[in-house]
């Protein structure tokens, strides 16, 4: 069964990023794009009748840029079109992503992000705390990306807790499906209380890293090409920074225990690595079986 991706396109570069992260993701893995611009919702309070022409006009205005975008589409992804009304942005592509089958919602930074990076604006933001399907973000100026380059690999950051489930099960798939290698990534913040050895810190934070990662490499399956990192520094941001990133690359996360069974919720760790990644992020679920949503 083909796999398809949701991507939420709006008229500007921001648009453009998700759309261009997307097609590389669909021909590494020969998924359909369902391309989605989300309009006001029609259900207007009694108290405030329509325009009617107006909305007609929206209508029309949003096909015409959506067919404008997919010109620039490689020829060899599947898409299809479509403008749907809700309540909100967020709202309306999860909709989409139930009533297509979506594996994955995709959208692009919000203004005002440096090139490169992501920043997390209103649309993302209600996503990454209430999808229950997961949700990549496109870093600024990934319209400048080629789409040959594909996936190059996937770097599945792995908490300081043992039990990674949902987040290995979903890097094992994206890997076979994107013919891409897995790294292992932990990332160690060394937060000093008064008096401690630095050193000595640093040596029993990475050990513990080692430990987790060691564990999570075992529940792997045989044959998964995989290689594990630790990157250290004195914040999230700085371990983030150490690291090589390859061009191509995609970073995976699971939700924070916050999260409700099922759905996303951006925790702290992430929120922090995503303000220094320069490659996309894709969010996924918990679920109280290890078992991403699909």
């Amino acid at each position: 069964m083909t796999a398809r991706f949701v991507v939420g396109y709006t008229a500007n570069e921001h648009g453009a990023d998700a759309l261009a992260f997307a097609t590389r993701l669909a021909i590494a893995s020969e998924a359909q794009l369902d391309v989605v611009m989300v309009l006001p919702s029609e259900a207007r309070s009694s108290t405030v009748p329509s325009d009617i022409g107006y909305e007609r006009h929206l209508k029309a205005r949003s096909r015409a840029w959506l067919t404008e975008a997919s010109k620039g589409l490689d020829p060899e992804v599947a898409q299809s079109l479509h403008v749907r009304y809700a309540e909100s942005f967020a709202e309306g592509l999860i909709a989409a992503a139930h009533e297509f089958g979506a594996s994955l919602i995709i959208v692009g930074a919000a203004r005002g992000g440096i090139l490169g990076r992501s920043r997390i604006g209103s649309v993302a933001n209600e996503l990454l705390h209430s999808s229950d399907v997961p949700v990549a973000l496109a870093p600024s100026g990934s319209r400048e990306l080629a789409a040959s380059v594909g996936v190059s690999r996937i770097t599945a950051a792995v908490g300081s807790r043992p039990g990674a489930s949902a987040l290995l099960d979903a890097a094992v798939r994206l890997s076979k499906a994107m013919h891409a290698p897995v790294r292992l990534l932990s990332l160690v913040s060394i937060d000093l209380p008064a008096g401690m050895d630095e050193g000595l810190a640093e040596l029993t934070s990475t050990a513990h890293a080692d430990e987790v990662l060691a564990t999570a490499r075992r529940e792997l399956p045989a044959g998964t090409d995989v290689t594990v990192a630790v990157a250290t520094g004195d914040s999230i941001e700085a371990a983030v920074r150490s690291l090589d990133w390859h061009q191509g690359e995609v970073v995976l996360v699971a939700s924070s225990r916050l999260a409700r069974p099922h759905h996303l919720f951006l925790g702290s760790t992430a929120s922090k690595m995503i303000r220094e990644l320069p490659v996309p992020m894709i969010v996924v679920p918990r679920t109280s079986t290890g078992k991403t949503a699909s």
